[in-house]
């Protein structure tokens, strides 16, 4: 086995564990990289209460930096593991590991400078790190098709919602009026939002009795309308059927292929 033949070798292997989950080395990248990424999501959140921050800022700082690195070299590991590298580069996970991790970095070209403060919310973007998380949960492919099967059905719903809160704003606005609060029939459709969605934030209220009917009559309405979504999308979901699996091509680095599937379904080349 010559040298070329070495060196793509090493990259098959490197690609089977950082893409795939089929193997034991591949389950075991993926769960050392949700820890790691459930605590740095916890370090962020921690390093924004002032009180833990100040008590405990050189911990966090170094915990940050580990955690920081680990995920550059991931970043570097899934580059240089794919034939295609800009594939990733520019894809949307690819886009997120970037975002995710170049902000400590940042902080370092910009620290102790007020003139750069507003660089300092750029820190907040290794939040976007969660977003990582979807990646290595299988259900959510099901759980997105069946989304995107009954978009359809959901988007007649919404608009369905939209004409109700219209037309009911609009009743409210000429039983009501100006001396309750509602002063337009922009401001009355939103309370009529509010009131059907079960939120009620309070700050306007009808006084008249066939305005209180009226509302009583939303508000038990809303409660049967939450339902609906979730209706349509757990029947999408019982129609659904996965038959993919965790493979992702070499080259281009496409996800969801189907099982049994000897070549990728975005640029033919053949898969592991």
């Amino acid at each position: 086995m010559n040298k070329s033949e070495n060196n793509t070798s090493w990259k098959e292997k490197l690609h089977e564990v950082i893409y795939e989950a089929d193997t034991k080395e591949g389950k075991l990248f993926d769960v050392v990289l949700l820890i790691a990424i459930v605590a740095s999501i916890i370090l962020v959140m921690l390093e924004s209460v002032k009180s833990f921050d100040d008590k405990y800022h050189n911990f966090l700082n170094i915990s940050e930096w580990i955690i920081t690195i680990l995920f550059s070299i991931e970043y570097i590991l899934r580059i240089i593991s794919i034939k295609k590298p800009f594939k990733y580069i520019f894809s949307f996970y690819g886009v997120i590991d970037f975002l995710s991790t170049i902000p400590k970095y940042l902080s370092i070209i910009f620290v102790g400078s007020h003139h750069f403060a507003a660089f300092r919310a750029l820190r907040l973007l290794r939040v976007f790190r969660i977003l990582k998380l979807a990646r290595y949960v299988g259900a959510s492919n099901k759980l997105l098709l069946a989304l995107k099967a009954s978009k359809a059905k959901i988007a007649v719903f919404i608009f369905f919602i939209v004409i109700i809160c219209i037309i009911l704003g609009t009743i409210m606005y000429m039983i009501e009026g100006d001396e309750y609060g509602f002063t337009s029939i922009p401001r009355s459709v939103y309370w009529a939002i509010v009131t059907l969605t079960t939120v009620g934030f309070g700050d306007i209220a009808p006084q008249t009795p066939l305005g209180q009917l009226i509302a009583s009559v939303i508000m038990i309405l809303g409660y049967g309308i939450i339902a609906i979504p979730t209706g349509i999308v757990s029947s999408e979901m019982t129609k659904t059927t996965l038959d993919i699996n965790t493979q992702t091509c070499p080259t281009c680095a496409a996800e969801k292929h189907k099982d049994k599937a000897k070549h990728c379904y975005n640029c033919g080349s053949k898969l592991n």
